[in-house]
């Protein structure tokens, strides 16, 4: 595979085979030819470019070590798999998107031009028309329109939002049965999360009229 060009394979049509196998196989310590064969079932010594391609797209590190992008793809939660691969073509294709950040729009046509302007080949060019067909294969898997980071992010903030509880369980049983005439009060200490996001305020003190502030 020659440095000049962006990431492709020459057998395009292995792209998308083994990324759906990727996705129910679990995650190795380290994708190599043996996982790739035994684990994935491709054996033919062209799925093997698959291992080089990765690395370039940023799922594999230089020990083959499955990077955080590969198991962010891997997620069952669509935005999260989807935003990841957006990532990864992101930083395979960098050279591309140097020139034109919005490249995933492009018509094919003027992919083309845009490859063939950087490497200096001609149209029609094989290798042109492979890191196009490969390019184009990942972008099925992509959604550009959030990182995968920032969903993580969101996912995070919700998960800081405290649980309130009442203390209702400490009260004797044969207080809370109307047999003394008692008035209770509560004390409750709330702690805040370290937070500038104002949504998760929110979701507390909606939480607290909801539950607690009732009449």
């Amino acid at each position: 595979m020659s440095a000049s060009y962006p990431p492709y394979m020459n057998s395009t049509g292995l792209i998308s085979k083994i990324l759906d196998k990727i996705k129910v196989a679990a995650t190795p310590e380290r994708f190599t030819q043996d996982f790739l064969s035994t684990e994935l079932g491709f054996n033919g010594g062209s799925a093997r470019a698959f291992i080089s391609f990765a690395k370039r797209i940023g799922f594999l590190s230089t020990d083959g070590s499955p990077t955080d992008l590969y198991k962010q793809f891997r997620n069952t939660n669509t935005a999260i798999s989807t935003a990841a691969m957006a990532e990864a073509i992101k930083k395979g294709y960098s050279d591309i998107y140097t020139r034109n950040e919005y490249a995933h729009n492009l018509s094919r046509s003027d992919f083309e031009g845009l490859i063939m302007e950087m490497t200096g080949s001609g149209k029609g060019n094989k290798t042109v028309q492979a890191v196009i067909a490969s390019f184009e294969a990942l972008k099925r898997y992509a959604n550009f329109n959030v990182s995968a980071s920032d969903i993580v992010h969101q996912k995070d903030n919700e998960d800081d939002v405290p649980e309130i509880l009442s203390s209702d369980e400490d009260v004797p049983k044969r207080l809370l049965s109307g047999d003394i005439d008692l008035n209770l009060s509560y004390t409750i200490n709330l702690v805040l999360p370290k937070t500038d996001d104002v949504a998760v305020f929110n979701a507390i003190f909606k939480s607290l009229r909801e539950h607690l502030l009732r009449k």
